[in-house]
């Protein structure tokens, strides 16, 4: 699903929303969830999953053209962890609002 996409199902969905406020609703979570990052910060959405920001060390790395060792500097990288119900849905086992045990 492309974000055009999730704008449009969220609009359909929600028809007291105007696509132009679905479209800012949107933009507004996918902001925060950035801003948070960037700011170190752990972003949990229960059901859902969790996205974190992880450090990766400075390392050797290649350019794939030349074969060079190029020196590749420190940076944080998102990370997203799934939670169990979502897993659950990937995998085809109980479904959403299903009793748990």
């Amino acid at each position: 699903m492309t974000r055009s996409e999730l704008i449009a199902a969220l609009a359909a969905a929600n028809p007291h929303l105007r696509l132009p406020d679905a479209e800012r609703v949107v933009a507004t979570i996918f902001g925060e969830i950035s801003d948070a990052l960037a700011r170190g910060d752990r972003v949990e959405l229960r059901g859902f999953g969790a996205f974190s920001a992880r450090r990766r060390e400075p390392r050797a790395g290649r350019n794939p053209r030349t074969g060079e060792t190029v020196q590749v500097a420190a940076k944080a990288v998102p990370y997203f962890k799934p939670g169990k119900e979502l897993r659950e849905r990937v995998n085809g086992g109980p479904l959403q609002g299903a009793a748990r045990g």
